[in-house]
């Protein structure tokens, strides 16, 4: 028999918490709204939204959230809270009147949802003001230290393989070679799940800086085992991107090549049930850690269970992508 406690203990005596989104959209970030203000809510613990980030911060643009206020948005794609960038927020000056504000709700800590810079945002405001900052992993690029996955991660994977298999339809109709970038400044994660999950030729990943040219001589073979289209994927933080993949096959086959870039479409829709689980999971978690009296953590979830990692550490430290699943990828693409 599984028992639930559905009080949880308050030794920092947490009265009232903000919650903002803030940086890139990611599906799922409405989930982990949602886990917050009805976790809190369970508590007896008073959530204020705080509107368009940090931008909105400095400037006020806050509110009381309940239960009722976050029905229906579990399955929404974006943010109910905004989300903005804010050149402000990177002054002293702009982050004093964020804390201004936040004393005058009476907020007892803030629950940050995003990537690693919007945990900058938080933790130098909790070094300068001493405002106690939970941060919950937003992003769909899945790059931050500290968690097995990020919110958004899922559905952005997703996402992006709908459009690689519908785009090989078309590549086998014509007998083109498709070269497909998906989003990934920094990590190919996203690139090396979709290349596996779609069958593709090759990928190219930041964290590989094998030489462009080497595609020429993989597109190749595949013409000459009989494949009437190739797939390429490439992570839009690889040197040159997709267009040089797709320049460089041209050039070195002279078949003809199409480059497709799924840029921001990754980013929307419904978040599927993986990001809407474990956004859920953070978020509760996130209210429970400001209760148990943590600060400036990120709350993430590794091996199934919920883990803290200062957020220094993740940005400081890299997150690899998986070594086994890119050479299985080379070796299922023959």
């Amino acid at each position: 028999m599984i028992e639930i406690n559905e009080i949880h203990p308050n030794p920092a005596g947490i009265q009232r918490v903000a919650v903002l989104t803030s940086g890139g959209d990611a599906p799922g970030m409405n989930a982990a709204i949602r886990a917050v203000v009805r976790a809190a809510a369970s508590q007896g613990i008073e959530v204020v939204g705080v509107r368009r980030g940090f931008s909105g911060l400095h400037r006020g643009e806050m509110h009381l959230l309940g239960p009722r206020d976050v029905a229906n948005t579990i399955q929404r794609g974006g943010t109910i809270l905004l989300t903005a960038r804010s050149r402000t927020w990177r002054t002293p000056e702009g982050r004093a009147e964020g804390a201004r504000y936040l004393r005058e709700w009476g907020v007892g800590g803030l629950i940050v949802i995003g990537g690693d810079g919007s945990f900058h945002g938080g933790y130098h405001l909790q070094e300068e003001h001493g405002i106690p900052v939970i941060g919950v992993p937003g992003t769909i690029d899945n790059d931050l230290y500290g968690t097995d996955h990020t919110i958004g991660y899922f559905t952005a994977v997703e996402t992006a393989l709908d459009a690689v298999d519908k785009l090989r339809d078309t590549g086998a109709s014509h007998e083109r070679i498709f070269v497909i970038e998906v989003m990934g400044r920094h990590a190919g994660h996203i690139a090396l799940d979709v290349a596996v999950a779609g069958g593709a030729e090759e990928v190219f990943i930041p964290e590989d800086e094998k030489p462009i040219e080497s595609v020429v001589e993989i597109v190749k073979q595949s013409v000459e085992k009989g494949k009437k289209g190739s797939i390429i994927i490439v992570a839009e933080g690889y040197d040159g991107g997709a267009q040089a993949v797709g320049d460089a096959i041209q050039a070195g086959t002279g078949l003809e090549t199409r480059v497709s870039i799924l840029g921001h479409i990754q980013r929307g829709g419904s978040p599927v049930s993986s990001d809407r689980i474990l956004a859920s999971r953070l978020g509760e978690a996130a209210v429970y850690a400001l209760m148990d009296g943590q600060k400036g953590v990120m709350v993430g979830r590794t091996a199934g269970g919920i883990t803290y990692t200062p957020l220094p550490e993740t940005w400081q430290n890299s997150k690899d992508v998986s070594h086994d699943l890119y050479r299985c990828a080379r070796v299922l693409s023959i």
